[in-house]
């Protein structure tokens, strides 16, 4: 009796946490799913489901395309104007790591400003292929990191194919897609 009451109480806590938050991305290639792990990045995860559940991501673009490296969107409309964010979040890919959660292919990770980890707020990438350099190595300007707080689940293929576009220079921003990737919508799924 007593095993089994230690065995339930050493349960609950895994039953209460309940399944991990998963968000559907409807783009104009095709769509994917990514499942997010809020042990990892809590306030990562809260971050990004906050600009889900507004519709923040509705209409905005992949404006960021490197084949060998990464896709990024999140941020800017199709016309490449940015949109306005809320302020940004302190970091966790220190966590994330000591989680397990790095810089693999096919996971999604917030995007920053260059050199500057403490600058994420809407923008986030997704690995095409593994990237250790991304992971955290010390709390420090340079070296901290980008936080990876969730994996593609579904529809990888899309990556994949959103990967290949052809890419221009606007202006300043290089590597953005000639023909407009567009995220039409990203909301919770079951």
């Amino acid at each position: 009796m007593r095993k089994a009451i230690v065995s339930l109480l050493v349960a609950l806590p895994l039953l209460a946490a309940g399944p991990k938050p998963k968000v559907q991305f409807t783009t104009s290639m095709g769509s994917f799913t990514v499942q997010l792990e809020p042990d990892a990045a809590p306030k990562t995860v809260e971050n990004f489901l906050k600009y889900v559940r507004k519709g923040f991501y509705n209409g905005t673009v992949f404006h960021r395309v490197i084949p060998s490296f990464m896709v990024q969107g999140g941020g800017h409309l199709p016309d490449l104007t940015k949109k306005p964010t809320e302020a940004s979040i302190a970091p966790e890919a220190d966590l994330a790591k000591s989680k397990g959660m790095t810089n693999k292919r096919g996971t999604i990770a917030m995007a920053l400003p260059v050199g500057n980890p403490f600058g994420a707020t809407a923008q986030f990438f997704i690995n095409v292929k593994d990237n250790p350099n991304l992971n955290f190595k010390a709390k420090n300007m340079t070296e901290y990191g980008y936080t990876a707080f969730g994996k593609v689940i579904q529809g990888m293929e899309v990556i994949d194919k959103i990967k290949t576009v052809k890419t221009k220079t606007v202006k300043d921003m290089k590597d953005v897609p000639a023909t407009v990737v567009l995220i039409k919508e990203a909301k919770e799924v079951q």
